[in-house]
């Protein structure tokens, strides 16, 4: 079995146990097992837990007296913090240890990084005495170094995802593409960050964009257009930043970071090129499209598109006009492949290039939304938006 050492856990979760009358420890540490097994599903099953190492050995310390016992119970986690809490409320739930009436009571669930980060500056306060004792001559850019380094130390996750402590607190936030990128921000002041860590655009990225004031903050290559052409078509983006061309978020300096931020644009201009947007481009093609859409089906998609507002959802329609299926709109990427005979994609959000190039790989005729986000090339397909439709 693999153990998880203090040492190693993010969390500690410290409890106390009265007994009405006499118990040892194995009877302390079955009725843990035996009275929170099946409680919070198999994800969270204890013998599960300390079977791959996220829950470390339990340590119970026992003492009898008047034919009473009490006992302190402590257990490491390398569970993130809502996951630890739960497992310490399930602690609550034992009445019972061998024949004796019991009570467990969670004291406290100590941050076992808030220590080591505390450890860290004290020491670093100490070595930079211990410096500037000597007669160094830079003390502002030690200074710094050590500012950085205790920065770096704040890494977090959200939902299993890299990020700064403000993620949470702060009503702006940025995402950027990898860890890497986190712990450059981080050591440069910049708190607010979260990573997406991964070629999918996660749930609770999404979730955040619906929240918060959002700026993407990508690398300047051809990773970073594709990262972005996917979180424009999921979640609600509001300005893009991008690093200098060639260059990656990871490699910037402080200076270049916050000239990247300053400069950032909203997200409707991400994609413009001078002399390919031109609106009345688009519109006169979508004119010219709705010319040969037949008024029943306009009339029906215009319906479609009225249930949807508000929504974040997809109609997937056939060529029957008959609705196929409704999906979120965050899933539609990975959702779509399994239909067939898709005849026209109807959805809550602006259309965008990435949105038209699924639909013609999918064969669908008509892509139907509540607006342009970006110039497009709709050649082979219909698009329509709620203003063509009406």
């Amino acid at each position: 079995m693999a153990k998880l050492a203090q040492n190693f856990a993010k969390y500690v979760i410290y409890a106390k146990l009265q007994a009405k009358g006499v118990v040892e420890k194995p009877d302390v540490i079955g009725a843990i097992f035996g009275q929170t097994e099946g409680l919070l599903g198999t994800d969270l099953d204890l013998r599960d837990l300390q079977h791959t190492g996220r829950i470390g050995r339990i340590e119970v310390n026992v003492k009898t007296d008047n034919g009473k016992s009490w006992a302190e119970i402590i257990i490491p986690s390398s569970l993130d913090a809502s996951e630890t809490a739960l497992i310490g409320a399930s602690m609550e739930t034992i009445d019972k240890v061998g024949p004796c009436d019991a009570q467990i009571t969670v004291t406290k669930v100590e941050d076992v990084r808030t220590q080591k980060r505390q450890y860290v500056i004290n020491r670093a306060k100490e070595i930079l005495r211990a410096m500037m004792d000597q007669g160094l001559p830079d003390t502002e850019k030690i200074s710094e170094t050590v500012k950085e380094a205790v920065r770096t130390l704040e890494v977090s996750t959200y939902n299993g995802l890299s990020c700064g402590p403000g993620i949470e607190t702060e009503e702006e936030i940025i995402i950027v593409e990898g860890r890497a990128d986190v712990i450059n921000l981080l050591k440069n002041g910049v708190r607010n960050v979260i990573a997406i860590e991964g070629s999918k655009i996660p749930q609770p990225v999404i979730n955040l964009t619906k929240e918060k004031t959002t700026i993407a903050f990508l690398d300047g290559d051809r990773g970073g257009d594709l990262d972005l052409k996917k979180l424009l078509a999921i979640a609600d983006i509001d300005f893009v930043a991008r690093a200098e061309e060639g260059s990656e978020v990871e490699e910037l300096t402080k200076k270049q970071i916050y000239k990247a931020l300053r400069e950032k644009v909203p997200a409707s201009q991400a994609f413009e090129r001078q002399k390919e947007f031109a609106p009345e481009e688009i519109q006169d093609a979508t004119e010219e499209i709705t010319e040969e859409t037949d008024e029943k089906t306009k009339s029906f998609l215009s319906q479609l598109l009225d249930d949807l507002i508000g929504t974040r959802a997809a109609y997937l329609v056939d060529a029957d006009l008959q609705i196929i299926s409704k999906v979120p709109l965050s899933e539609i990427i990975d959702i779509i492949g399994d239909y067939a005979n898709v005849y026209a994609l109807v959805f809550d959000g602006k259309i965008n290039q990435s949105m038209v190039d699924l639909a013609k790989q999918r064969n669908i005729k008509f892509v139907v939304g509540m607006g342009f986000k970006e110039h497009i090339d709709a050649e082979g397909i219909h698009v329509l938006t709620m203003k063509d439709l009406r």
